[in-house]
Parts: C-alpha cells; sequence; structure tokens
C-alpha cells in the first residue's frame, strides 16, 4: 500500500496544497482558518513525509516534525482557547523548517528524474507552491515578532484570520514578482525577507522549470 502511495506522492502532496490556499472559498472563514487549516496542514505534513519515505533519517525527522505540531494543535484544540502566540511560533517554526527541507527533496528528485512524465510536472508544481508557504511562513513570523512590519489597506484588520489571509495573498504575489502595492514591507527585515521570495520564485522559474522543459524537448525529440 505505500508502494501504491508513493507512486502518486506529488498528487497527496499537490491536492492539500490545494486545499491550504483555497478551501476558505467553499466553507466559512473562521472554520477554515481556526479548525480546518490546521488539519490540512497536518494532513499535508503527512503527505511530505511519504514524499520523502525512502531517506529513511530525514523521514524519522519530519515524523518528530509532525509529532512536534500534533502536539501543539492539541493542546491548543483541548484549552478551548485562542491559540497562544507562543505556541502558534512553534506551529509557524515547525512547518517553515518542515517546508524547506521538502521543497529541497522534491527539487533533487525532479532535477534528477531522467524523464519528463505527469508526476514530475506535478512535482514541479508542487515545488514552486511550496516556496509560497515558506515565504508566508517567513512573513507571519516577521509580523508577529515586530507587529506592522508589513502594512497597507488589507493589513488594517483586527481580524487575525484576514490578516492571515492577507500574508498568504503577500505571498504569492511576491513571489511571482507580480507586486500590486497594496501590502508593502515597511522595515528593513521585512524588505529583505521580500527580495529574498521574489529571488527564489525567479530563480525556480529560470533555473528548474527551464532545465525540465529542456528535459522534455530533448526526450520528445529523441522519440
Amino acid at each position: 500500500m505505500i508502494k501504491d502511495l508513493y507512486k502518486h506522492r506529488y498528487e497527496v502532496f499537490f491536492t492539500t496544497q490545494l486545499f491550504i490556499l483555497f478551501g476558505s472559498l467553499l466553507f466559512p472563514s473562521d472554520f477554515f482558518e481556526n479548525v480546518l487549516t490546521p488539519i490540512l496542514f497536518l494532513i499535508n505534513t503527512i503527505a511530505g513525509i511519504l514524499l520523502i519515505s525512502k531517506k529513511k533519517k530525514l523521514m524519522w525527522f519530519l515524523i518528530l516534525l509532525f509529532v512536534v505540531s500534533l502536539t501543539v494543535f492539541g493542546s491548543s484544540m483541548m484549552s478551548r482557547h485562542v491559540e497562544s502566540q507562543d505556541n502558534f511560533l512553534i506551529r509557524l517554526s515547525v512547518y517553515f523548517i518542515f517546508y524547506i527541507v521538502v521543497t529541497h527533496q522534491i527539487i533533487m528528485q525532479i532535477w534528477k528524474a531522467k524523464r519528463v512524465n505527469n508526476t514530475v510536472v506535478i512535482g514541479l508544481m508542487c515545488g514552486y507552491i511550496s516556496l509560497g508557504f515558506i515565504a508566508f511562513f517567513l512573513f507571519t513570523t516577521i509580523e508577529l515578532l515586530d507587529p506592522n512590519s508589513f502594512k497597507g489597506i488589507m493589513m488594517e484588520t483586527s481580524n487575525v484570520n484576514l490578516g492571515l489571509d492577507s500574508i498568504m495573498y503577500y505571498s504569492y504575489i511576491t513571489l511571482m514578482t507580480i507586486g500590486y502595492g497594496d501590502i508593502v514591507p515597511a522595515t528593513p527585515l521585512a524588505q529583505k525577507a521580500a527580495i529574498i521570495t521574489g529571488l527564489m520564485g525567479q530563480f525556480y522559474l529560470v533555473i528548474i522549470t527551464a532545465i525540465i522543459v529542456g528535459k522534455y524537448i530533448q526526450h520528445n525529440a529523441k522519440d
């Protein structure tokens, strides 16, 4: 069963990523952010563990991260209170490390792929979306530790969930270097983080995606 799941590792990972990004369109905002989002991230963590399951030491490291995240989330749910900032920062740190590790492994797997098929293409998309999540955790941590690091009309809200949605939106807008200007980094640290995110997006598209497209064209020409 594990072998069958491993064949579809990118599909599972990609599906959970899409639910995290767009699930709020299907469910009430508060319910989605407070209940479903943590659960979806836990499921996504399991999918990430499946993705790197052939590397045992790395797999056990991610399992440890999963246990930590599950423990923190469980304690918050049991207390029936709003999650404390300390617990939230712990979860952010866990997911930040998790996505760095998994994104690196995704890039290495698709980089070493001898032939470009549907699995490799989905893996390519997973890697790009994961970069956006890394940016989201980075920006959110900066905003929590130094409030008002990001400013704009969308950030001027007392609703925590709307604020997180705005940071998620800003993460992908910056990754794609669209830059509408409705949210701007207002501190040197936030500005550096925005630069790093933009560079990550460009490097991924120019280098990783270009190599995969080149392999695809090369193999099709031989066939």
